[in-house]
């Protein structure tokens, strides 16, 4: 395995001129840098990342905590963090937390030394964090500095008004308290409801529900709300629940009940296709990886993200 001496003696340069070169810096003659670049190439040079970080006092590590329970979510945001990190030379650590306890536990380690910086996704507690290395995404309850957040009222009010103007006026809603986003979720919903000239039903609205499968058998069973023609959820995992149990009692999705996701599309085998909101993860972890690779790294601010609405090939038609 080469070395930097290797590299050093090939460019007939210095190590200290060799460090310079692989660490971006300026005052290196062009022609040295060359020579540099051309010996690192031919010998396959690869430097060592422990060195490196020793001598910058920084770890090319990112921690990633993830607080969100959607598993499909999870690998997509994984998925399009790593491929951004993996591009500007930096490294993803990974936990996992479902709890602000686990989630402060698992800060408090990265932050020992492990990692330059620190995301957390996807909590549905408030975290009360205000660190200019910790970013929240997708967090209840996070609209301080170093915030991204989807724009979930939004969303909802895009959704109810495309289902509107389907035709469905009879539209139920399904999202828990503890989401920490039902009070913006409740907000649009109500507010595409009021623009349509359109009444707002309590029944229709399920948020008291440990489950998918009990809020579809609460809306079944109230007089009230059974005669619904669209459903509101949370995202594509509550959308597959849902869908199966309606198939379950007879109800043909999308003839009777048209659902629609929050957060993701379904595309699995024998699930019908459904309209969705659809987030640019990798938009996102761009952005994200920007921030964490900015020379000089100042309070972000907050940003918002707002989805785009995905429409079914059977509505194209």
């Amino acid at each position: 395995m080469s070395t930097i001496n290797d590299v050093s003696r090939l460019a007939g340069v210095s190590k200290a001129t060799v460090s310079r070169v692989l660490s971006g810096s300026r005052g290196v003659k062009e022609a040295s840098r060359l020579a540099v670049l051309k010996a690192v190439e031919e010998l396959n040079y690869r430097p060592n990342v422990i060195a490196q970080s020793l001598f910058s006092q920084t770890t090319h590590c990112i921690g990633v905590i993830c607080a969100q329970e959607n598993v499909n979510q999870i690998t997509a945001w994984l998925f399009a963090l790593e491929k951004q990190l993996r591009q500007h030379q930096k490294h993803l650590l990974l936990r996992f937390a479902h709890s602000k306890s686990e989630v402060l536990t698992a800060l408090d380690e990265l932050s020992c030394g492990l990692c330059d910086d620190v995301l957390i996704i996807g909590a549905r507690f408030p975290l009360n964090i205000d660190d200019e290395h910790v970013i929240l995404v997708d967090c209840a309850d996070a609209e301080g500095p170093n915030s991204i957040q989807f724009d979930h009222a939004f969303a909802a009010e895009t959704a109810s008004n495309f289902l509107i103007n389907q035709g469905r006026r009879q539209i139920a809603l399904i999202q828990p308290e503890n989401g920490g986003t039902a009070g913006q979720v409740l907000h649009g919903y109500k507010l595409a409801l009021e623009n349509n000239l359109l009444p707002f039903n309590r029944n229709l609205v399920i948020t008291d529900a440990v489950s998918s499968s009990v809020a579809i058998q609460m809306l079944l069973n109230n007089a009230s709300s059974r005669t619904f023609n669209a459903l509101l959820v949370a995202n594509e995992q509550e959308a597959q629940n849902v869908i199966a149990q309606l198939q379950g009692y007879n109800k043909a999705v999308p003839n009777d009940v048209m659902v629609f996701s929050l957060a993701g599309s379904v595309n699995l085998p024998g699930l019908p296709t459904i309209p969705a909101i659809e987030y640019s993860l990798d938009a996102m972890a761009s952005r994200i990886v920007g921030w964490l690779t900015a020379t000089t790294q100042q309070m972000l601010g907050s940003s918002v993200l707002r989805g785009d609405l995905i429409i079914p090939d059977w509505r194209q038609r």
